[in-house]
């Protein structure tokens, strides 16, 4: 298991003298909305807000995300179904040490979100990576990618829509097809659907509406309401398993911390919604106009393009391109942390201020 993910190049980034375009980090430059922000709490107004929080997540919380996750794929949720959690990654590190027996594997669906191989071998599963963006062109294809990987031992599939990294978004004809084939072979469905706020072009389809006895959705109020630091998410899944899960989520990280529960609820009471009418246009027109800057598909959702490098790199390999662009204050994520692409590099179009975006946009696409 690698200890971290671009550290290749963090000398380089520490020491660099000028301006630097941080481009390799999945986040925003946006604080979040007022009265999401930890100087907007007090202990006056919220009494015990520096204590532990029930494991299971707030009360008042978890009814907010039993409203929303209804609304928004018009699947009866219970409270019993929903646990918050210490940010996504907490959520799926709490499901895969349920659902998982060591040895078992989970099909990965690549390009993947780097962390999940990790935290599928921390429960000490065994993750399969399989091509599925990048070779995949209809629902029939999509299953003819994923099948051929299917043994005795695999308990899962994971799959990111809108997508880390490529941007792109899984049709609802294709995520059909794939839940009908997890089902088929009585496979759990992790969906990772942390950017369902950032869509461009087309539609979300959430898992829950198509199979809700075998899914577990994930999401982020980092990612949705650029809450990243405050750690806080959740996870809804079938509600005898989620108590499994919830067993794993108290011998992890306990609860998740309580000023963020109280600023996730704030979010969830109309302040993160109206941040998101705000940030989603300014997200859309940043990704447009770096997609069309280097001369790749625009994206359809998320906050990254996935870019093939490759007739640029020379014998030095993608690692001299990247030490390229850092002698530049570029600093971008090697395609080789989200599967088997040696001339990849993502791009977060999200990172830094826009013009500083831009900037280092414009110094990627004269190297290339």
């Amino acid at each position: 298991m690698r200890g971290s993910l671009f550290s290749a190049l963090a000398h380089k980034l520490q020491a660099y003298p000028g301006e630097v375009f941080p481009l390799h980090v999945g986040d925003t430059w946006m604080e979040p909305a007022a009265g999401c922000r930890m100087q907007d709490l007090t202990v006056e107004d919220y009494p015990g807000m520096h204590r532990y929080a029930a494991p299971r997540g707030r009360s008042d919380l978890v009814d907010a995300i039993v409203e929303r996750t209804h609304q928004r794929t018009g699947t009866p949720t219970d409270p019993a179904e929903v646990l918050v959690a210490a940010g996504a990654t907490g959520s799926l590190g709490a499901v895969i040490g349920a659902i998982l027996e060591p040895s078992e594997e989970v099909l990965v669906m690549a390009p993947y979100w780097p962390l999940i191989f990790g935290i599928i071998q921390s429960s000490q599963g065994t993750p399969v990576e399989v091509d599925l963006f990048g070779s995949a062109d209809s629902p029939e294809t999509a299953v003819e990618a994923i099948a051929p990987h299917l043994t005795k031992r695999t308990a899962a599939i994971y799959l990111s829509t809108p997508n880390n990294p490529t941007g792109r978004i899984l049709p609802r004809p294709w995520l059909e097809a794939i839940c009908d084939w997890a089902a088929g072979n009585d496979l759990w469905i992790l969906s990772d659907e942390v950017y369902e706020d950032y869509v461009y072009t087309g539609e979300h389809v959430y898992s829950r509406s198509l199979a809700p006895e075998r899914t577990f959705s994930v999401h982020s109020f980092s990612k949705a309401f650029g809450m990243a630091g405050n750690r806080c998410g959740y996870v809804v899944g079938p509600a005898a398993t989620m108590s499994e899960v919830r067993k794993v989520s108290t011998h992890t990280f306990y609860s998740t911390p309580t000023a963020s529960q109280i600023a996730a609820l704030h979010a969830l009471r109309g302040a993160g919604d109206a941040w998101v009418e705000m940030a989603k246009p300014l997200y859309r027109q940043l990704g447009f106009e770096a997609a069309d800057r280097l001369r790749v598909p625009r994206p359809e959702g998320s906050q990254f393009l996935f870019l093939n490098v490759g007739d640029r790199l020379d014998e030095r390999g993608l690692l001299g391109f990247m030490e390229d662009a850092a002698d530049r204050g570029l600093f971008l994520a090697p395609g080789p942390s989200f599967g088997c692409y040696p001339s990849h590099v993502r791009i977060c179009y999200t990172a830094a201020e826009p013009e500083v975006t831009r900037r280092g946009v414009e110094i990627l696409a004269r190297m290339l």
